[in-house]
């Protein structure tokens, strides 16, 4: 964004506002932290301030500070639906096409309150008044701070807004590892931890308390692990009976991907998730150095996202979906061994 829009938005800002604040569908660490991170400082800075999230969230991410009222829309519509009526701004925030939002693709798409995103994937949809938008970024929570710099709001930052952009950088970058992790990343964190942010605890919160149902359910998906040496490529797959023999709760696949990724020799990795409810096979794809997971799943999987980090899905059976992505490998053959 521009000097000249900052300076904009300050003023928009500059009375109380009401103020909601939504981010995507099955929302991961960035997405509840930016949006934690960026209520605590309205709030801070005198707005009445709402998050409202698509649906429900990992158990993982559910000590954030305010994390408790956070509203549901696939479970408090009417509560919701009554705070985006009201509402003088919006953020969307990691994500930027109403669809993301799942179920409430509609309501924002009718709402008439001014829009403001932040987000740092590829190829943004045209809706808002404001758009920060930047696919180098780590992540939005990184945004977020770089956000509340240009606004002049460093010193609002204190151990509630310091922990909700470090649980999101943290959780976008791989713990720091991804390319996407810059110096300037780096400043950030440090910055952070001078304000407040506990790393160990938050480390700790996030990536250690795995139930012993989780970590039988990680030793299926590794069981299920294939590699196809000539594409450089390996997947693993997931049925919704094996789900349900660990009893499966949302977030536990997170990260599972990437043990298929660190393969020696791999830089394409593939998770295939049977869901029997909503119909379809949910794909994550990762990848290493310069080949687009983007673009595959945008070509072939109906989904999106980042170089090295896309999501799609399918509507055909688990068996069909893993035939394609095989069938599909050979015309990326020469790219994959040249990343």
């Amino acid at each position: 964004m521009t000097k000249q829009e900052y300076t904009d938005i300050n003023q928009l800002l500059a009375t109380p506002k009401k103020i909601v604040i939504v981010s995507h569908k099955n929302p991961d660490g960035d997405a509840i932290g930016s949006s934690l991170a960026l209520f605590h400082y309205l709030t801070k800075t005198n707005h009445l301030a709402t998050v409202i999230l698509p649906n429900d969230y990992p158990d993982f991410l559910k000590w954030l500070p305010a994390e408790d009222l956070i509203l549901k829309y696939d479970s408090q519509k009417e509560e919701s639906e009554a705070k985006l009526a009201e509402a003088d701004i919006v953020f969307t925030l990691d994500f930027n096409a109403f669809h993301r939002a799942g179920d409430m693709e509609t309501v924002l798409t009718n709402n008439t309150a001014l829009k403001i995103m932040i987000d740092h994937h590829q190829q943004p949809d045209d809706y808002a008044k404001f758009t920060y938008s930047d696919v180098s970024m780590s992540s939005t929570c990184e945004m977020v701070y770089n956000f509340i710099e240009n606004l002049n709001g460093l010193d609002v930052i204190d151990s509630n807004i310091a922990t909700a952009i470090y649980v999101g950088i943290m959780t976008d970058t791989g713990s720091f590892r991804f390319r996407s992790t810059t110096s300037a990343t780096h400043r950030i964190i440090a910055s952070l931890i001078d304000k407040g942010a506990d790393n160990t605890m938050i480390h700790n919160q996030v990536y250690d308390t795995n139930s012993y149902n989780r970590l039988q359910l990680l030793g299926c998906a590794l069981s299920n692990l294939r590699v196809i040496p000539e594409s450089r490529a390996a997947y693993i797959t997931l049925t919704q009976k094996e789900l349900q023999q660990f009893d499966y709760k949302k977030g536990d696949t997170e990260g599972f991907v990437n043990y298929a990724l660190s393969l020696n020799n791999v830089v394409l990795a593939a998770i295939f998730i049977e869901d029997l409810q909503q119909g379809i096979i949910k794909i994550s794809l990762r990848s290493k150095g310069d080949f687009s997971v983007n673009k595959m799943s945008r070509e072939h999987f109906h989904g999106g996202g980042h170089t090295n980090a896309a999501g799609g899905k399918s509507d055909d059976n688990i068996q069909k979906t893993i035939e394609k992505f095989i069938s599909i490998l050979p015309q990326y053959n020469t790219l994959l061994n040249e990343a």
